[in-house]
């Protein structure tokens, strides 16, 4: 079913979102992105007559009660956002009274999800390598379809759209859905966009198609990588990476980040790039610093030649152009982590080469997607989040899509 062609009027809705935002020492809100994100489908619901019911995850509570990590904080936010005096219930395994209550064109939130353990669905307090540990997993698994059950007893219709925790097996994600058939299950408009972008990047490719990937370490993007390697035209690698692929070729790196026991899959990329005739750019010079600081003393110097004692710290002056040139005439980009310790302000110039030529290359027609928190800060930070084409709200999602898997989140609505 289409969110677009459901009459949500006489209905009740529990909609998973993804309202993990976050808060300053105080509680106070300090990004309200994610709540905005989910406005079209919230505000649907309430316009077409329905009640609203909101479930969402805060942090990592690892299934206990944390006060800091309550939703409540939120519910001042999300009402100002919504236009509707948003009810709260303060346990979400426990809201049959307020939900039975709720009538239509009113909202409720439920409190954070993961308080319960059964939301993630892992055994808790057991090692994987116990003998009782499987046993365990199984009685979790009957656990955390019972609390999924309950949650979907509150509404007649469920709708996904948290796209954030998409790719993870959960009972607000990819659980509940066995308790609605498939005309009272559906993707909210901010899943639909998210899916479609992701579909335009990787199934309907105008090019050249050029990937950014940044971020310190080879070993959590080598899938993605080695996935965009039969994809792409131009692969542009930077961040802490470099270091690892500069020492694999033989340079000396200081005290950069680096993989020592990843030089192998950085010389198995450089030939699988050759191979597959894809233009793969690695950063060639950098901006080394003293210290991991942003008053730290610096100077620019080849990456493959960084003096003992000296870090790098961003991409000097010859890889931003090297960047810049590969990204401008591109027709499709993705851009995910940033070129350096963008943070700090003396080691934004490479983030921000990245930035200007994707925009650049969008107001020339590219399609451009920017997705993981940090690439998305970057596009924050520099002010040119209204110059490219798609900015992705899910991290972790977004990753396994492009590395080709199934998100479990999907796949149960599509099912």
């Amino acid at each position: 079913m289409k969110i677009e062609d459901f009459n949500f009027a006489g209905h009740k809705a529990i909609v998973r979102v993804d309202f993990n935002v976050p808060l300053d020492e105080n509680g106070n809100v300090t990004d309200e992105t994610r709540i905005k994100g989910a406005l079209p489908t919230l505000k649907k619901i309430l316009s077409d007559g329905g009640a609203l019911i909101m479930m969402s995850h805060m942090g990592k509570p690892k299934g206990k009660v944390k006060p800091e990590l309550s939703l409540k904080q939120i519910v001042g936010n999300v009402s100002r956002n919504l236009g509707v005096d948003v009810k709260f219930a303060p346990d979400c395994a426990k809201a049959d009274k307020e939900a039975a209550e709720l009538k239509a064109g009113e909202a409720l939130l439920l409190e954070n999800l993961r308080f319960y353990p059964e939301e993630e669905g892992k055994p808790v307090g057991i090692d994987k390598t116990d003998p009782g540990y499987d046993k365990a997993k199984e009685d979790m698994k009957a656990r955390q379809k019972e609390f999924a059950k309950k949650l979907a007893s509150y509404a007649d219709v469920y709708v996904m759209d948290a796209f954030g925790t998409a790719h993870r097996k959960h009972a607000s994600t990819a659980v509940i859905d066995e308790f609605f058939d498939k005309d009272h299950k559906m993707l909210g408009y901010l899943m639909e966009k998210e899916v479609k972008a992701v579909d335009n990047v990787l199934n309907n490719i105008k090019r050249p198609f050029t990937a950014i990937m940044g971020g310190s370490k080879v070993s959590t993007k080598i899938g993605i990588i080695e996935n965009l390697l039969t994809k792409v035209d131009n692969l542009i690698l930077c961040g802490g990476m470099t270091y690892t692929f500069a020492k694999a070729q033989g340079g000396h790196v200081g005290k950069s980040i680096c993989e020592n026991d990843k030089l192998d899959i950085a010389l198995d990329v450089i030939k699988k790039a050759k191979e597959n005739g894809v233009n793969l750019v690695l950063g060639t010079d950098c901006v080394a610093a003293d210290n991991f600081a942003n008053d730290a003393n610096t100077q620019v110097c080849q990456a493959n030649a960084i003096p003992d004692g000296w870090e790098g710290m961003d991409a000097g002056p010859e890889s931003r152009k090297a960047f810049a040139n590969a990204i401008k005439g591109s027709k499709t980009i993705l851009w995910n982590g940033p070129a350096g310790v963008f943070e700090m302000d003396n080691f934004t110039a490479g983030s921000r080469a990245i930035a200007e030529a994707i925009a650049e290359a969008t107001k020339e027609g590219a399609f451009s997607l920017i997705g993981g928190g940090d690439s998305v800060a970057c596009i924050h930070k520099f002010g040119l989040a209204d110059q490219v084409s798609y900015i992705s709200t899910g991290g972790g999602a977004l990753l396994e899509a492009i590395e080709g898997k199934e998100l479990p989140g999907v796949a149960a609505i599509e099912k």
